[in-house]
């Protein structure tokens, strides 16, 4: 399962992460994020051990999403050493995301 993180846990569980970090920025009354949340859980167990896979709600971490720039959602947000790397805005299909996070590991 993807993991819920908020504002308390993130530099911890994001930042200070020594595997690539996934971040779902979502809410709960967007469907395109109703729709991938299933795929990240796939992801976050395929990657177990290599790469985090962890949900912000946008609702609940507004400084996180403004301090990320999270205008649209889902909003997926890649971290490598403690760093933004890269950034997928929309719903996005399994194997596009798996293909971001090989490239980081």
């Amino acid at each position: 399962m993807a993991q819920d993180i908020n504002e308390v846990d993130f530099e911890q569980e994001v930042l200070k992460s020594d595997i690539p970090v996934l971040v779902d920025f979502w809410a709960s009354w967007c469907g395109p994020c109703r729709s991938i949340a299933p795929i990240l859980d796939q992801l976050s167990e395929e990657y177990a051990g290599r790469a985090k896979v962890c949900k912000v709600n946008v609702d609940m971490n507004q400084s996180l999403a403004k301090q990320y720039q999270v205008m649209s959602i889902p909003n997926i947000v890649f971290f490598k050493d403690g760093k933004k790397v890269d950034q997928i805005v929309g719903f996005t299909p399994k194997q596009e995301l798996a293909k971001k996070l090989d490239s980081l590991l």
